[in-house]
């Protein structure tokens, strides 16, 4: 993706029972792209399937610019807002519009379901891409030619798809930084109060017992101590005798449900929370290490750059280069984007 000089103009197709939280998501992120930098950057219209009026999943109606036969064709990108639920009725004129965009060159983006839709009309095959982590399994079953992530979202070529709900802003907020630039990016991030834009690299927070089920109760359990104890760890003898089984049992449980060993995982639950504190707040580097139960500052930072590839200290400098150089601009000048084109 290379940076853009053209105004980018974005159609949404709105689904019925669409997600308003992850259209609402999308949509304010580049209006206050526009409103930040003061330009006239996107321009977005609404576009219904059937009907103009689509109820969203919390049953506000809202009226479409456009049905998909009255569609601009000079969009840069088509997003298809999904459902919270992936419907099952295949819809095969929907398909064929789809391709017939793809084939004008337009890019085209699935927020929450709408990536089962691109799918299913056979536009992700050889894509990465994910869904919302409840859907996952689904996908990958369904569609084997789809290269499926549990990211919050994916950007590959001219197809972006993202998980749903707020990952749609962190995806909007790649792409504008992408064409952009990460400093407008972050300022628009500010204006949310959003501490922190999470990369296409960053793992949906996938609750355990959705990933393993309900079938393995002392494996929850004992990942529910780990979590609950950060600061002061527990060694896995006495995580065993808590869950009430062996050690070597318990490290069964791991290796069997999770690839990894219970020392590893707990590791990685606390360097995890070490890069929330180190980005989300202004504690110091050795305050979050004991947070995060290191003893040795020297240890912590060694540790943590080993799992991240960076220190906690570059983490931050890292973060605050992005914040460094603040956009300015006249708010006499600053427009709204215009809805119709």
């Amino acid at each position: 993706m290379h940076p853009s000089k053209k105004v980018q103009k974005y159609g949404f197709l709105l689904m019925p029972s669409f997600s308003m939280l992850a259209f609402s998501s999308a949509i304010e992120t580049i209006h206050m792209a526009n409103w930040v930098s003061g330009k006239d950057l996107y321009q977005f219209c609404t576009i219904g399937q059937k009907t103009k009026v689509v109820l969203s999943n919390s049953g506000v109606a809202t009226t479409s610019d456009y049905s998909i036969d009255e569609a601009p064709k000079d969009l840069d990108a088509i997003f298809i807002c999904g459902a919270s639920s992936v419907g099952q009725d295949d819809d095969l004129s929907l398909d064929a519009w789809l391709i017939s965009c793809s084939k004008r060159g337009q890019a085209l983006a699935g927020i929450c379901t709408g990536s089962h839709i691109l799918a299913r009309a056979g536009l992700l095959n050889s894509y990465r891409a994910t869904i919302h982590w409840g859907d996952l399994a689904s996908l990958r079953d369904a569609f084997p030619n789809v290269i499926v992530s549990n990211h919050l979202f994916e950007v590959d070529r001219d197809r972006f798809t993202c998980s749903g709900g707020t990952a749609a802003m962190d995806m909007m907020l790649f792409l504008i930084g992408k064409q952009h630039g990460m400093t407008l990016a972050s300022h628009i991030s500010e204006q949310f109060v959003c501490e922190r834009i999470r990369t296409n690299q960053d793992a949906q927070r996938m609750p355990l017992q959705a990933r393993i089920g309900t079938g393995q109760p002392k494996l929850i359990e004992a990942v529910q101590l780990m979590e609950a104890n950060i600061r002061e760890p527990l060694s896995s003898d006495d995580i065993a005798y808590h869950v009430g089984v062996s050690r070597r049992h318990l490290e069964r449980l791991f290796k069997q449900n999770l690839e990894t060993v219970p020392s590893r995982y707990y590791l990685e639950l606390r360097l995890k929370h070490a890069k929330q504190l180190i980005t989300q707040t202004d504690k110091s580097i050795f305050e979050v290490g004991v947070a995060c139960g290191f003893t040795s500052a020297p240890h912590f930072s060694t540790t943590y750059k080993g799992y991240f590839g960076v220190s906690p200290r570059d983490e931050r400098k890292n973060l605050a280069i992005n914040l460094d150089n603040p956009v300015h601009t006249d708010k006499k000048t600053r427009q709204l984007w215009r809805k119709k084109f």
